[in-house]
C-alpha cells in the first residue's frame, strides 16, 4: 500500500526528532549546560532571586535608560511566551508518556535553566542594537554575528527562529486551543482558528509596543486565574497529594510502573520526555526570551538577565507543578476515557492482549518504544457491523498508548457496516474510530480539571485559561520571528511574515495534534543547539559582566 503524504510527512519528522530533540544525548546537553553555568557562576537562580524581585517591581528603574519596554513588561512578554500550552497540554504529554517521573525531569530542567535563562538573556541584551526604524533589536543571531563574528552561525539561528516561531508560537498554541475548546464548548474547530487569528492579526500588526501593553494585562490575570482552578482541585483530592508527589520522587530514577491503563515507563524515557516538555515549556536555552528582553529599558545587561531568572521559576516550578498535581492526585492519567481515536495515534497488533497479564503489558510496551518485540502488526480486512467488529481474537486495537476498549467505527457520526482494511497496524479507510483509551494533552488536563471542587465547570477553567495562555504565546513568538526576519530579510519582511504567520494559526487549527507536538520538538533543537554553544563560548565574559555588575551596583547603592 502506498503511503499518503501525512504518513511519509510523519517517518520523515521521526526520523529528524530521533536524531535531535528524542536522541539521548539532546537531553543531557541541555541539562549539562545549565549545570554547568549553576556551579560556574555559583548557583546564581538562588543567591539572586530575592534581587530579580526588587528589579521587576522598578526599584532600580531609570526612564532614561534605552530601550521599548519596562523590565516588568519585558518579563511579561518573555512569559506569555513561554506560560502557554506546554503547561497545560505538555505537562499532561510529559505524564502520559513517562509517568510521575517525567514532572521531576521538568522541576530539574526549570531549575538548571533559570541560570542558563540568566547567562542567555545577558549575552543578548549586552550585544543589542536597533533596526531601521530605531526600534532596539537584539537575540542569539546578534551575539553570535558582533561578538563571535560567526555570521554563518547567526543566520543559521536565525532561520530556525522563524521556523521554530511556527514550530513553538504558532502551531501548538493554535492546535490546543482548539481541541480544548471544540471538547468543553462544542465549537467547531475552524471558527476558533478563524476567531483568533483575526485577533491575532490585530494584535501583532502594532509591534513590540502593542504586545507589551497586551502582555502586562493579560498575563498576571491569567496566571491568578489557572492557579485558583488548579487549586480547586487538588484541595479536592488532597489526600492523594503526598502519594502523588512520593511518586515524582520514587520514580526519578528508575521510571514508572504499570498503573491502569498506563503500560509503564523506563527511566530514560521519563528522563528524555521530561527534560524534552520541560524546554517546550520554559524554553531556558532556547535562545527565544533574550530577543523580547533586549527590548527591556536598561544600561546594564546583568539586570535584565536576572529578571530573567523568575521565568522558568513562575513558568514551570509554579505553573507546570500545579498542572502536574492536578493529573496526577485526581488519578485520570491511568484511566481510559471516551474520545475520537487518531490515526497518528493508533496501531492495529496481531492478537489479543490484556493488561492483566505483565508479560503482554511489557510486549506492548517494548512495541510501542520501538524494541524488538514479538508483538506483529496486523495486516488484512475487519469485517464491522453496526459500528462493532464481528470478530475480535485476531487482532488488539491500541490508541494513545493503551489497549483500546468499547471500540466503534463510525461514518458521518452513524455505526458503519461494511469492511475495513488494515495495512501494516493502520486503518487503511475514512471510517472514524470512538472508544475508550487513555488520553492525553489538552484533553487529560480537562480530564484532571473535572475532578475538583468545580466538578464538570472545571473544564470551562482549561479551556479559558488555554485560549488566554496559547494566545499570548502566539503573540510574543510573532514578534521573535518577526527580529529574527528584520536580522534576515531587513524590516520590510516583517509584514509578509505576520501575514503567513496568521494564516499558520488557522490552519493548525484543524491539523492533528500529535504531529503537530512533534514538528514542535524539533524546531525547537534547531534553536537550541547553536544557542548554547554561543553562551558556553562566551563563559568567561559573562562572569566578568557579573562582576562589573556588581560593582557599579555597590557604588551606587551603598546600603543595599
Amino acid at each position: 500500500m502506498q503511503k499518503s503524504f501525512i504518513e511519509s510527512l510523519t517517518d520523515v519528522l521521526n526520523a529528524m526528532d530521533s536524531v535531535l530533540g528524542s536522541a539521548p544525548w539532546f537531553p543531557f546537553v541541555l541539562l549539562a549546560t545549565g549545570i554547568f553555568f549553576t556551579l560556574y557562576l555559583g548557583f546564581p537562580q538562588i543567591r539572586y532571586f530575592g534581587h530579580a524581585w526588587k528589579i521587576v517591581r522598578g526599584k532600580y528603574d531609570d526612564p532614561n535608560d534605552p530601550g521599548d519596554a519596562t523590565h516588568f513588561q519585558a518579563l511579561t512578554t518573555a512569559i506569555s511566551g513561554t506560560v502557554g500550552t506546554g503547561n497545560i497540554g505538555g505537562v499532561a504529554l510529559a505524564i502520559y508518556l513517562g509517568g510521575p517521573a517525567a514532572l521531576f525531569w521538568m522541576w530539574m530542567t526549570a531549575f538548571f535553566g533559570m541560570t542558563t535563562k540568566f547567562v542567555e538573556v545577558s549575552l543578548s541584551h549586552k550585544y543589542r542594537t536597533t533596526d531601521e526604524k530605531g526600534f532596539i533589536v537584539g537575540g542569539p543571531m546578534y551575539v553570535m554575528e558582533r561578538r563571535l563574528n560567526m555570521k554563518w552561525l547567526a543566520v543559521l539561528f536565525a532561520v530556525a527562529t522563524v521556523i521554530s516561531s511556527f514550530g513553538t508560537g504558532n502551531l501548538p498554541q493554535s492546535n490546543n486551543i482548539a481541541s480544548g475548546v471544540a471538547s468543553t464548548f462544542g465549537i467547531p474547530e475552524w471558527v476558533t482558528g478563524l476567531t483568533l487569528a483575526t485577533m491575532l492579526g490585530l494584535v501583532i500588526v502594532g509591534g513590540i509596543r502593542r504586545i507589551v501593553q497586551v502582555a502586562q494585562k493579560i498575563v498576571p490575570l491569567m496566571a491568578v486565574f489557572y492557579v485558583v482552578g488548579a487549586l480547586g482541585v487538588i484541595l479536592f483530592n488532597l489526600e492523594q497529594v503526598g502519594a502523588s508527589l512520593l511518586s515524582v520522587f520514587q520514580d526519578a530514577f528508575t521510571g514508572s510502573s504499570a498503573a491502569g491503563g498506563f503500560l509503564g515507563a523506563t527511566f530514560a524515557y521519563a528522563f528524555n520526555r521530561g527534560v524534552n516538555r520541560g524546554l517546550f515549556s520554559n524554553e531556558a536555552g532556547q535562545g527565544s526570551a533574550p530577543i523580547a528582553h533586549a527590548a527591556a529599558k536598561a544600561d546594564e545587561p546583568v539586570s535584565e538577565g536576572m529578571v530573567s531568572i523568575l521565568e522558568p521559576f513562575i513558568d514551570t516550578i509554579i505553573i507546570c507543578t500545579l498542572t502536574g498535581l492536578v493529573i496526577l492526585s485526581s488519578g485520570v492519567w491511568t484511566q481510559k476515557h471516551e474520545n475520537e481515536f487518531q490515526q497518528f495515534d493508533m496501531a492495529i497488533v496481531t492478537g489479543v492482549y490484556t493488561e492483566q497479564d505483565p508479560g503482554q503489558r511489557d510486549s506492548l510496551f517494548a512495541f510501542l518504544n520501538g524494541d524488538g518485540t514479538a508483538v506483529d502488526t496486523y495486516d488484512g480486512d475487519i469485517e464491522i457491523i453496526a459500528g462493532r467488529p464481528t470478530e475480535t481474537g485476531g487482532f488488539t486495537i491500541l490508541h494513545n498508548r493503551s489497549i483500546a476498549e468499547d471500540v466503534r467505527f463510525m461514518i458521518e457520526g452513524q455505526p458503519y457496516t461494511g469492511s475495513v482494511s488494515v495495512a501494516d497496524g493502520k486503518l487503511d479507510s475514512d471510517v472514524t474510530v470512538v472508544g475508550r483509551s487513555l488520553v492525553h494533552s489538552v484533553d487529560l488536563t480537562t480530564a484532571a480539571f473535572s475532578r475538583g471542587v468545580f466538578g464538570e465547570y472545571g473544564g470551562y477553567i482549561v479551556a479559558i485559561g488555554l485560549v488566554l495562555f496559547a494566545f499570548t504565546t502566539s503573540v510574543a513568538w510573532s514578534y521573535y520571528g518577526d527580529r529574527a526576519m528584520t536580522y534576515l530579510f531587513g524590516v520590510r519582511s516583517v509584514l509578509p511574515y505576520r501575514i503567513v504567520y496568521v494564516i499558520g494559526f488557522f490552519f493548525a487549527a484543524i491539523v492533528d495534534t500529535s504531529l503537530v507536538w512533534l514538528f514542535a520538538a524539533i524546531t525547537i533543537a534547531f534553536m537550541t543547539l547553536p544557542n548554547l554553544f554561543t553562551i558556553l563560548m562566551l563563559r568567561r565574559e559573562m562572569r566578568e559582566i557579573i562582576a562589573d555588575y556588581w560593582e557599579k551596583f555597590r557604588e551606587e547603592y551603598p546600603n543595599e
